[in-house]
């Protein structure tokens, strides 16, 4: 096996809405990578919250109330490339995403493929 550096891009979404996130995110790009395209991985639902602040518009809740909201945990790897990230990150999740600010973490790692 081979190591290729790749971005690792987490994102947690409510489940109802999680189908039209992975159409969106693939509608941008095919997630390519080790042989394999649409490569995804979902966790089981659990639970996401926050307090809106003063001030905020928020998509679920008003300001200085604790939300907490079912939340799925969206997983993809795409090759390590600035402008492809910014891409899915731009027009893949924060296009089709119902959360103002989305919960969406970045990792630069390693891939173990062929």
């Amino acid at each position: 096996m081979k190591l290729h550096p790749v971005y690792r891009i987490t994102v947690f979404v409510p489940p109802a809405h999680l189908q039209a996130l992975k159409a969106g995110i693939l509608a941008v790009d095919d997630l390519a990578a080790g042989g394999y395209s649409h490569g995804m991985w979902e966790s089981a639902p659990g639970h996401e919250q926050f307090r809106v602040q003063a001030g905020t518009v928020s998509a679920c809740g008003d300001a200085g109330e604790l939300v907490r909201e079912p939340s799925v945990r969206l997983e993809f790897c795409i090759p390590r490339d600035a402008v492809r990230l910014q891409r899915v990150l731009e027009l893949g999740i924060a296009a089709h995403h119902p959360w103002n600010s989305p919960a969406v973490f970045v990792d630069s790692t390693e891939f173990a493929a062929t």
